[in-house]
């Protein structure tokens, strides 16, 4: 049970509720820091949701014991309307770029002339973060403000949105004597290209449009005015500098930047550990080089190496060019993945959801030691923005693992015949007027029969969550539809062993055990055809919850979309999705023929013979001894319910090993946490009711 202190008489509080509200907070502040910062925590995930539930409970009934501080305080609930102007301590400087050694030198040479000392003072290396530059103000220690760099004199007040960030410390560890009552601390706010990753392949999954480049999409989460979106975007921060009041003369006792990196490090700011400090800029380039070589393996992206003069002393002396660019440091900048090419052609293709998606066609050019023929546009909205033309010169990124993108024209060299991009009204491949959701930038062909969505909707008809026709990939898809073979979905069914030995590659042997994987794919539930069919926004969950609502094909196409987004788990962008797919002529036809060709269109019902978990809602998340498929029908066959994200309906987060941000989330809202063998211990004695702090045992 939790320790809880009482109240005085009359609901005062008293000396025991303070302290425990300060203990929890440090507890709780330091079980954060160890495993956002140090990658080594220290106290249990279940002993932390109870502790977060106790400091909750106590904030709720004294909300004045809330403090800026606490852990609790990381998630605002009410979006903000706009954001405010702010003024920073001391302006943030951009840096001088350098392109070579030489240049390297140069800057040397110009800084030698003002003080002969800078050739003996030495250099810290730093990595170049590809990210969004903030500044975050601390008072006696506490996080008060997070602004953007804006035009580095005056920026945009986002604290509610820095606060999300789980490694940015909402109070600096250490005395508040040790350091300045008001001070800066600036930084680079990132997103790792392994989130970035997961993020844009649950978008797509979704049918929402991806992010181009995780520095866009850092960018655009510090600006949102909800914060609780920002929450949702895998954002990590590094730290660089320390910047304190110009008016208190008063100072840290800090020499060099190796020591302002160190005393970062000290406060709870995590910082780079990718730096060296260099006696020369020798040193400097073989760093440089290393760093080069090494950039592919990291998990963030970096644009270059900023080399800083060493000791802090010589920074006033040394001064800034134009008010803009300080001479103590510059920015070597790594050869840059851009070129210029012609384009050629503005192409569409269909995706399996039925997405049009626009792309380049381009005079072949050399980018990053890669031949680049194509590039993406993203959607028509963007061939807008940009101003796009057939014909026109343009600038060509491939940066990193992101696929190469059209940046924009070059104005200057347009002759006049470059053509606009009419954005078409029909669908390229089968004609069907093309739909264009409320809120949404794509465009869509709602005919699941459509010749141009059947490639990749075969491929993923087929795939292991979906149907489940191993041996059907993308080499079979296509021989398939070239030889006329298959048309659609449908079409699959009435395969022959004889047929697949007209198909390359395909003997006896692999025929018929390809004619036998289609066999049993008819005794797949409705879950997986919902999932196999494409249906926009339709991922593998939100098929099983509309399944099990509906039970069978024809009750779902009997529904209105009211009722579909009265279902949990769905709303309305979903249900609206659905509803228009079954209504379309051509897939009602589609799903008759599958009907006529035995494929299951009922979602069997099967109940373990106590429903312990009845009512209850769970996210899996990590990697378990079972799959999350298996741990799915086990809590379902219970009673309970499987979501895909936490939220505050959620009872309990079934966590294993890697458990990534739903972890934080769980914690963040108080949610009980559990591993596989606590969810069997849960499946045969039902939960009793929390009440306490969100621990199981």
């Amino acid at each position: 049970m939790i320790r809880q202190a009482e109240s005085s008489p009359g609901g005062a509080l008293n000396a025991e509720l303070i302290q425990r509200a300060e203990e929890l907070r440090r507890t709780l502040n330091d079980a954060s820091f160890e495993y956002y910062v140090l990658d080594a925590p220290t106290l249990a995930d279940a002993e932390y949701d109870r502790l977060l539930r106790e400091l909750r409970i106590l904030e709720d009934e004294h909300p004045e014991l809330i403090t800026p501080e606490s852990p609790t305080q990381r998630v605002g609930t009410e979006p903000a309307t706009q954001f405010v102007k702010v003024s920073h301590l001391a302006p943030m400087y951009s840096l001088d770029n350098a392109f070579s050694m030489e240049e390297l030198r140069a800057w040397e040479e110009r800084n030698a002339r003002i003080l002969r000392e800078v050739r003996e003072a030495g250099y810290v290396a730093e990595l170049k973060i590809d990210g969004t530059a903030v500044s975050l103000r601390y008072e006696q220690g506490v996080l008060v403000r997070g602004a953007t760099r804006g035009n580095g004199r005056v920026g945009e007040d986002i604290t509610q949105n820095i606060r999300t960030l789980r490694d940015v410390p909402l109070r600096l560890r250490g005395a508040a004597e040790r350091m300045a009552p008001l001070l800066e601390i600036r930084g680079e706010v990132y997103m790792p290209l392994s989130g970035f990753r997961a993020m844009n392949e649950k978008r797509a999954e979704a049918g929402e449009p991806v992010f181009a480049n995780p520095r866009n999409a850092a960018s655009g989460a510090l600006r949102q005015l909800d914060p609780r979106l920002t929450a949702q975007r895998p954002l990590r921060f590094f730290g660089f500098q320390i910047q304190t009041d110009p008016a208190d003369p008063r100072p840290l006792g800090l020499a060099t930047q190796a020591d302002v990196l160190a005393q970062l490090s000290e406060w709870g700011v995590p910082t780079n550990p990718n730096r060296r400090v260099c006696a020369s800029l020798d040193e400097v380039l073989g760093f440089i080089e290393e760093c080069d070589a090494a950039r592919a393996r990291l998990d963030y992206g970096i644009d270059g190496i900023v080399i800083k003069v060493a000791p802090l002393a010589l920074w006033p002396e040394l001064g800034v060019v134009g008010e803009r660019d300080p001479r103590y440091a510059i920015a070597y900048k790594y050869p840059p993945d851009l070129a210029v090419t012609q384009l050629l052609a503005i192409e569409v293709n269909v995706g399996r959801t039925g997405s049009i998606n626009p792309y380049a066609r381009l005079e072949p050019v050399v980018i990053g030691g890669a031949t680049v023929k194509l590039a993406t546009l993203h959607n028509f909205e963007d061939i807008a923005r940009k101003d796009l033309r057939v014909g026109d010169w343009v600038w060509v990124k491939r940066a990193g693992e992101v696929i190469p993108q059209v940046v924009g024209p070059v104005a200057e060299r347009r002759t006049g015949e470059e053509r606009a991009f009419p954005i078409p009204t029909q669908c390229p491949s089968c004609g069907s007027d093309l739909e264009h959701p409320v809120d949404e930038v794509m465009l869509y062909c709602p005919n699941g029969s459509c010749p141009d969505r059947i490639y990749w909707g075969l491929v993923h008809f087929a795939s292991q969550d979906a149907m489940d026709i191993r041996g059907l990939g993308e080499r079979t898809a296509q021989q398939l539809l070239a030889r006329g073979l298959v048309d659609d979905f449908a079409d699959l069914y009435g395969l022959t062993a004889e047929d697949l030995l007209l198909l390359e590659g395909f003997g006896d042997v692999s025929s018929r055990n390809l004619v036998a994987a289609i066999e049993a794919s008819r005794a797949q539930p409705l879950s997986r055809l919902l999932f196999a069919l494409g249906i926009r926004h339709v991922g593998a969950h939100a098929a099983q919850v509309l399944a099990r609502e509906f039970r069978t094909m024809a009750t779902l196409l009997e529904t209105g979309v009211d009722r579909l987004a009265a279902v949990h788990g769905i709303g309305e962008t979903t249900a609206a999705a659905v509803h228009s797919f079954l209504q379309e002529p051509h897939n009602r036809a589609l799903l008759a023929r599958l009907a006529d060709a035995g494929v299951g269109q009922e979602e069997p019902v099967e109940r373990a013979e106590r429903s312990t978990l009845q009512g209850l809602t769970f996210v899996i998340t990590g990697t378990h001894a079972s799959s999350r498929k298996e741990l799915s029908t086990l809590i379902e066959r219970h009673g309970g319910r499987v979501a895909g994200s936490v939220s505050r309906s959620t009872d309990f987060l079934v966590a294993g090993e890697a458990p990534g941000s739903k972890l934080d989330r769980a914690r963040e809202l108080g949610v009980r946490v559990i591993d596989e063998p606590g969810l069997h211990d849960l499946m045969e004695n039902a939960p009793a009711p929390d009440t306490t702090a969100g621990e199981v045992s």
